[in-house]
C-alpha cells in the first residue's frame, strides 16, 4: 500500500495536505478505500461552514457501508471536489490524487501538528 510522506494521517483513516497558498486538501487513505470496497457516493453537506477537530464533514456511501468523514484539523470548508460528485469511484482509483475529498481554510497554520506521519500510520494499521 501506498502512504505518501508528504501528508499527515488520522486514526480515522483521512490524510491532509497543505497547499503553499496555506489552504488544506483532505481525502481518505489507500487503506480506508481498500476496506470500504467500491464506493458507489460521496455526501458533503458542510462547504461554507467552520467545524472543529474531528468533526463529521461528510459520508462515503461503498457496496458494502457507509463511514462518516472526519476533520483531521480546524477551519472552514471551502470546497467538494467537483470530479467526484460525477465520479466517486476515484475515492478508489486515485485516493491521493484526482480523488481528494474537500478542500479547507485552517484556522491555524501549525494545525496538522500532532497527527500521524506516514510511517506512524503505517504502524497503526499494521502494513
Amino acid at each position: 500500500m501506498n502512504f505518501p510522506a508528504e501528508l499527515s494521517y488520522t486514526e480515522d483513516h483521512e490524510w491532509i495536505r497543505i497547499e503553499d497558498d496555506g489552504t488544506a486538501v483532505i481525502g481518505i487513505t489507500e487503506f480506508a478505500q481498500n476496506e470500504l470496497g467500491d464506493i458507489i457516493f460521496i455526501d458533503v453537506n458542510t462547504v461554507g461552514q467552520s467545524l472543529g477537530k474531528g468533526d463529521v464533514f461528510g459520508a462515503v456511501e461503498a457496496v458494502k457501508t457507509v463511514s462518516d468523514l472526519f476533520l483531521p484539523v480546524e477551519g472552514e470548508v471551502l470546497e467538494l471536489n467537483p470530479a467526484i460528485e460525477k465520479s466517486p469511484e476515484l475515492l478508489n482509483s486515485d485516493p491521493y490524487g484526482e480523488g481528494w475529498i474537500i478542500r479547507l481554510k485552517p484556522v491555524d497554520a501549525g494545525a496538522k501538528d500532532g497527527l500521524l506521519s506516514a510511517d506512524a500510520y503505517r504502524e497503526l494499521i499494521g502494513a
